[in-house]
């Protein structure tokens, strides 16, 4: 963020910190009214943003892309179960290619046509709107009980489409700003560069970042290199000309999928506590940033193009209808391939729907160079950045809050009893999985029967109410029934695993089950 000239560097500060506190207020009440909190936000950002005497807080794309977007992206990528993302490749593959393409095509054609925009300013308008935003879907999907290949299937859409939407940038910057020539070579040049390099530093960085995570016990320094991770991704990436979105993306998938193995469970619950924390507050004050740009931009439009509004409305529905042509096709082709002729409409509606733009061409949007090579200003640049921001608070607003009741509506979303039977289900498996592991121990007499009594009992507790085990005794026996029920925890844990790996539960029962274990493991204290 950038002061106007003339606001003091200190007023500037605490107009940031301010933005912070206003954020963090407006996402909790969102939370309490069952509300989406980026739709909530952005609202704020613009009722913030026209109140008089409020200074100016300009984003950079510095900002927005290395400071702000890394650790989101990273965030989403880390929610994305590698065997659910297996299952959806080819539609994901369709869409974050073909569609972006359809898209910056859709969107430049109209831009051109309504708006007193060059073609190849157009062009750079519907390559930053081409792709639908990570950060924005996983924050809005979050909230939503989708079915796991939808939910997968939007946000994995979302988290690799950018890598084709940043080369269309590219190359429309280069033509608009340079009067480069663009040719096949190029293009298929450009994407390798930032697809492939993207691709390898991610994975080059994972594997790093597991080498030394799995040596790692300290909670703090774990917590550092989980927070360092996607900046070191992001910034090596871009050091070599890929995609640093693209870099984080493979890297966190990758250490997503490790990190039970390589973490420990009072590691586990630091890291999600302070991750949590920082993604709250990045997102909420991201989001409200958005609407606090769209005021500012407004007003550097003041009296020259008083039309714009229409025509960011007009871009806004060619985006949105682009996007219906394209995946109810897409899914009735899917039907087919499974057998059934019959669109799922519901399913292709939400998806359809489920297209918010966000940070990412946000920041895309800022990076366009004030002057061309020539020295001269580019042309019409204030009006690419106030369209393509209208743009993306309308996604934002309107998208973000009718997803829910849509979902609702379609009657698609897994309802709260669905995810309760099929963890109550998880959860006796588990248990079952102890008791088993327990009877090999009385058979094996390792242990005193006294203590295996109680664990047996406190599992078998488990199986009928679906009670948490009772806490470690404080007798001379504590230490043995604190090794065997840690003993218990990674024979639960195994299980767990393997049940996800059969397509038994979803990530989301996973993952609760997991936090549960963590925190049991945590209840029975350090070994003395």
């Amino acid at each position: 963020m950038t002061p106007t000239k003339g606001v003091p560097a200190m007023q500037s500060v605490e107009t940031v910190l301010l933005l912070v506190v206003l954020a963090t207020v407006v996402a909790t009440f969102a939370r309490r009214l069952s509300i989406p909190a980026p739709s909530l936000l952005v609202v704020a950002g613009v009722v913030v943003g026209l109140l008089p005497g409020v200074p100016e807080i300009r984003a950079t794309p510095e900002l927005v892309s290395l400071v702000v977007l890394p650790p989101l992206i990273y965030a989403a990528g880390e929610e994305m179960p590698w065997r659910d993302l297996r299952a959806v490749w080819r539609p994901v593959t369709v869409l974050a290619i073909g569609l972006v393409l359809a898209s910056a095509g859709v969107v430049g054609l109209v831009a051109a046509a309504v708006a007193p925009l060059p073609a190849s300013m157009a062009f750079v308008l519907g390559a930053v709107l081409a792709s639908t935003d990570p950060v924005a879907v996983s924050a809005l999907g979050r909230r939503l009980s989708l079915p796991p290949r939808i939910r997968v299937l939007v946000q994995a859409e979302s988290l690799f489409n950018d890598a084709t939407s940043l080369v269309l940038f590219r190359l429309a910057v280069l033509a608009a700003i340079a009067g480069g020539a663009v040719s096949f070579e190029s293009i298929a040049g450009e994407f390798a560069l930032l697809a492939g390099g993207g691709v390898i530093v991610g994975l080059v960085v994972a594997a790093g970042i597991w080498l030394i995570r799995r040596r790692t016990v300290d909670p703090v320094l774990e917590t550092v290199i989980a927070l360092v991770s996607p900046y070191s991704a992001y910034v090596l990436a871009e050091t070599i000309g890929g995609s640093g979105v693209t870099a984080v993306v493979v890297c966190s998938i990758v250490l997503g999928a490790q990190t039970p193995k390589i973490t420990t469970a009072h590691i586990r619950l630091q890291i999600d506590a302070v991750y949590g924390t920082v993604i709250f507050i990045l997102e909420s004050a991201v989001f409200a940033l958005i609407g606090l740009q769209l005021p500012y931009l407004v007003r550097a439009l003041a009296g020259s193009d008083p039309g714009w509004p229409w025509q960011a409305l007009v871009i806004t529905a060619a985006l949105i209808a682009v996007r219906f042509l394209w995946v109810f096709p897409l899914g009735w082709i899917m039907q087919i391939r499974r057998g059934n002729k019959r669109l799922n409409w519901r399913t292709s509606t939400v998806v359809s729907w489920a297209g918010a733009r966000g940070v990412v061409p946000l920041a895309a949007v800022l990076s366009i160079p004030l002057l061309a090579d020539d020295g001269q200003p580019v042309p019409q640049r204030d009006l690419v950045l106030a369209l393509a921001t209208t743009v993306i608070v309308i996604t934002l607003v309107a998208q973000g809050f009718t997803l829910a009741p849509l979902v609702k509506r379609a009657g698609i979303a897994r309802t709260p009893a669905e995810a309760r039977k099929e963890q109550d289900v998880a959860n006796m498996r588990l248990a079952e999985a102890g008791l088993a592991h327990l009877e090999q121990l009385y058979d094996l007499e390792t242990a005193p029967h006294d203590v295996l009594d109680r664990l047996r009992q406190a599992l078998l507790t488990r199986i009928d109410r679906g009670d948490t085990p009772e806490e470690p005794p404080g007798s001379s026996t504590a230490a043995v029934y604190r090794r065997l029920r840690r003993d218990l925890l990674a024979v639960e844990m195994a299980e767990l695993a393997r049940l996800f790996d059969d397509g038994a539960i979803d990530d989301n029962t996973r993952r609760r089950l997991q936090r549960t274990l963590d925190l049991e493991d945590a209840r029975l204290g350090d070994d003395p």
